[in-house]
């Protein structure tokens, strides 16, 4: 990916640049101090990077319902649905700057400010799911690298990564992919390196926002999109625009949100504050992970019922997509210290984690279909 990449150029608009430098002046002025010894409730007003109706702003709202509850509303936080004060690729200038005190994302939307924040979730991750980048961010260093890279980049913020997603469909298509040089010319929508994994494979790869890409399609000016789930998927209406979604990919199957204060606003809580928000953050982790299973799966099965065809992605198209990926890696790490040093740091824990789990943990297809696939059919008697 260049520097004339759509995330970049969204990341440094000239316009949005002026906005923020002057909302940023006008909340210099309002910032409320949070004294020692403040009596009343401390307000946050926050904005997702999500549409209102998603399941992701949903998601939003139940990490901001635990806040409040936890802290006795002594903290309110309210949420917003993307665009309410920024467009969805804005909100890390915003919460930097403080015309918003946080924010619900992903770290793959601010890509343009640096490469190596696509390293948490967009890619194969070495073979880790997204619950063991979780547990190597956490345990394996990501926490510091995390820390290290906003401050390279002049990021006023603490950064929560939290929610393992599900592996993401390779997305929607106007017919299945059954080889890698059917995305030849093919005008796709995806994020992050992805970006670079699929021109690699010989897309013409345009980044949007969630709530622009079924518009782009409709319109004629995507071919195909992927987005992340079901329930997301359903109701943004790409069943509205196709038929063909194919399953299974490397491109983000071990993806996280990210949980986002402004960090002069955040140190300024008191200690107490600042632990129930980060014991916050790993049970509305746990929460979202369970209600994901519950609602994807649902709509899965709603999707189907309105003529939805889904496809497993054939593998040579995901090998492809390894290679595809590790050339685009190479480019970014050169002249990027902080990405080798994220990559490795990954890497390491990688290659002991996924050994552990592919040794220890036993496969669900046989138990599957032991309980609920159909026997066959019985033969007829002539």
């Amino acid at each position: 990916m260049t520097d004339k990449t759509p995330v970049a150029k969204t990341a440094t608009q000239p316009s949005r640049r002026k906005f923020l430098a002057g909302a940023a002046g006008a909340s210099a002025l309002a910032f409320p101090m949070i004294a020692k010894g403040q009596t009343g409730p401390i307000s946050m007003r926050w904005q997702s990077t999500w549409p209102s109706k998603d399941i992701f702003h949903e998601y939003a709202l139940d990490y901001a319902k635990k806040v409040n509850d936890m802290t006795g509303g002594e903290l309110k936080i309210e949420v917003l649905p993307a665009g309410a004060v920024v467009p969805a690729f804005g909100l890390l200038d915003a919460v930097s700057k403080g015309t918003l005190d946080g924010g619900h994302g992903v770290l793959v939307y601010h890509y343009g400010k640096q490469n190596a924040l696509a390293l948490w979730g967009s890619g194969p991750a070495f073979g880790m799911d997204a619950n063991m980048m979780l547990a190597w961010h956490k345990y394996g260093g990501g926490k510091e690298l995390l820390t290290k890279l906003y401050n390279s980049i002049g990021a006023n913020v603490v950064s929560f990564p939290y929610g393992p997603m599900p592996t993401q469909p390779l997305g929607w298509f106007k017919k299945p992919i059954t080889k890698k040089e059917d995305f030849k010319g093919l005008k796709y929508r995806t994020v992050g390196i992805s970006i670079d994994v699929f021109t690699g494979l010989g897309a013409a790869v345009n980044a949007l926002p969630g709530g622009e890409i079924v518009p782009a399609m409709d319109r004629g000016l995507l071919d195909a999109a992927e987005f992340n789930n079901a329930s997301s998927d359903k109701l943004l209406g790409f069943a509205d625009v196709s038929k063909v979604c194919m399953l299974q990919s490397y491109h983000q199957n071990a993806e996280q949100f990210e949980i986002m204060f402004n960090k002069t606003k955040y140190d300024a809580l008191p200690e107490k504050m600042r632990a129930i928000i980060a014991n916050a953050v790993e049970a509305a982790s746990a929460d979202m992970s369970w209600k994901a299973l519950d609602r994807y799966s649902k709509d899965y099965l709603e999707l189907q019922k309105m003529g939805v065809k889904f496809y497993k992605t054939p593998d040579p198209v995901l090998q492809y997509q390894l290679v595809a990926y590790d050339q685009a890696a190479a480019k970014k790490a050169e002249g990027n210290a902080l990405f080798k040093e994220i990559e490795a740091s990954q890497k390491q824990f990688a290659e002991r984690v996924v050994r552990w789990e592919l040794d220890t943990v036993v496969g669900r297809r046989m138990a599957y279909n032991h309980y609920f696939a159909k026997p066959a059919a019985a033969p007829k008697k002539g």
